[in-house]
């Protein structure tokens, strides 16, 4: 029986949710194997894999001839910018831009207006997420100086993990105090996820800018700014913690060749420490600030080519486990600011998967932005293309360009770094919990995701 109390649009998730749909000619793209066959989805989960599956009465039958079929993406770091600072974004509108970038779930950093440091504005995200979301979703408690009472007493069944800033970003949350963060790793039993950099460093950076350039500071400069040392000397500093507390902690936006030298290639079910890059890190260089300026202005910075291809390299050998995205929406006329006004960050979720496409394998991909975040942060009956799993499914078509502009842009904030670039890959289609949340280039405004639960 239906609950009555279901509002409008819960009642059609609930009934998309409920139906019975067939994928049919799909290449399954799952566990480091490519095999053609059909799905069988019912009640939003996937009930049975096999070369052929006879259809039945009352079911959607989808034909996914000639595309591959991916676990959806699990994104671990993006910026929805809800509360507090819907003008660049919410989670409706970052959510639906994710679907169509092939991505099912969600981890949303704390740094919104409040920022999420107590529970009470955590619970505040998810009764937000709950009603708006296109994706699946679970957000961070962020660290600060003075909150760890409140780290210590979060659900590990049902949060995430813990966002430490150990170098200052958007939304100013950087911790500083010794004392804390040896707590912090001491204590705390949820993957903490780090932001690294060596605040010190880059301030010294900007004055020695400041003093050479005046307030006209070329963004070429950025990746001077915020330099490879700063972000080498935090990473050494946190695996060095890690290691001696025995700590899980995940190091976001690996932008250095030099920092690589702190890992190692092994499988991440082995690993408490682990690394994640990002597109835009994967994509541009410092060749490229000339031409797009404040619009790849982000933190930790683009760095050099040779960095870009280390990165690549990294991901294929094993040194970097997963890719996220570190979507960040801003105004335009906000990134058309001089140097110190521009904000950092840029949207990305669009793009992510197509970007890979272009230099991974799809067995590669589907490990990076699947498989691995799921396991690394134990994420229940998701990640995988299995019987009894969440019907979380991308569709891509191999061999569909596609030119990214403002006729497809669906950011809030109506811009990309990747405007006028043609990626060889498209995502074609998007199911989240079995429901059709995106499909030929539109969205689905009636699904909604589920809130994320983790096997801890």
């Amino acid at each position: 029986m239906i609950d009555k109390r279901l509002d409008s649009a819960e009642l059609i998730t609930y009934v998309e949710q409920m139906q019975t749909r067939r994928i049919i000619n799909a290449r399954i793209v799952n566990e480091n194997q490519i095999q053609t066959g059909d799905l069988l989805i019912r009640n939003g989960r996937i009930e049975s894999i096999a070369s052929s599956i006879e259809g039945s009465a009352n079911e959607t039958v989808f034909d996914a001839a000639g595309k591959l079929v991916l676990p959806g993406m699990i994104d671990v770091h993006v910026h929805f910018r809800e509360p507090g600072l819907e003008a660049k974004g919410t989670i409706a509108s970052e959510s639906r831009a994710a679907v169509a970038g092939g991505i099912t779930s969600t981890m949303e950093m704390p740094n919104t207006k409040p920022a999420a440091v107590t529970l009470a504005a955590l619970e505040e995200k998810y009764t937000l997420a709950a009603e708006t979301s296109h994706t699946n979703y679970s957000f961070y408690l962020g660290a600060s100086n003075h909150n760890l009472d409140e780290l210590l007493t979060l659900d590990p069944e049902w949060v995430c993990g813990v966002k430490l800033f150990l170098g200052s970003s958007t939304g100013n949350l950087v911790v500083n105090r010794e004392e804390q963060i040896d707590q912090i790793f001491k204590q705390v039993k949820v993957p903490i996820a780090l932001h690294c950099e060596v605040d010190q460093i880059i301030r010294d950076n900007e004055q020695a800018a400041l003093e050479k350039y005046g307030e006209q500071i070329p963004f070429r400069e950025h990746g001077n700014i915020r330099s490879s040392e700063a972000c080498w000397l935090s990473t050494k500093e946190a695996v060095a913690r890690a290691k001696a507390y025995d700590t899980q902690i995940h190091i976001l936006h690996m932008t250095t060749a030099r920092e690589l030298e702190f890992f190692e290639p092994s499988a991440v079910a082995d690993k408490k420490i682990t690394v994640e890059a990002c597109p835009h890190h994967l994509w541009f260089s410092e060749d490229d600030y000339d031409q797009l300026g404040s619009r790849i202005k982000c933190n930790p910075a683009i760095k050099t080519a040779a960095d870009r291809k280390a990165l690549r390299e990294a991901l294929k050998t094993g040194l970097i486990d997963t890719v996220g995205t570190d979507h960040a929406p801003h105004l335009l006329d906000e990134k058309q600011h001089t140097y110190f006004k521009a904000p950092s960050g840029m949207p990305v979720v669009q793009s992510a998967l197509p970007v890979l496409f272009e230099f991974m394998t799809p067995e590669q991909i589907v490990q990076k932005t699947a498989h691995n975040p799921a396991t690394i942060y134990q994420i229940a009956e998701r990640g995988f293309i299995r019987e009894g799993y969440h019907a979380d499914l991308t569709l891509i078509d191999p061999d569909a360009p596609h030119t990214v502009s403002n006729e497809n842009i669906l950011y809030h904030c109506g811009w990309s770094p990747f405007e006028g670039i043609t990626f060889s890959a498209t995502v074609a289609a998007t199911f989240v919990n079995g429901q059709l949340a995106y499909h030929n280039g539109t969205p689905n405004e009636s699904t909604r995701g589920m809130r994320l639960r983790f096997n801890r």
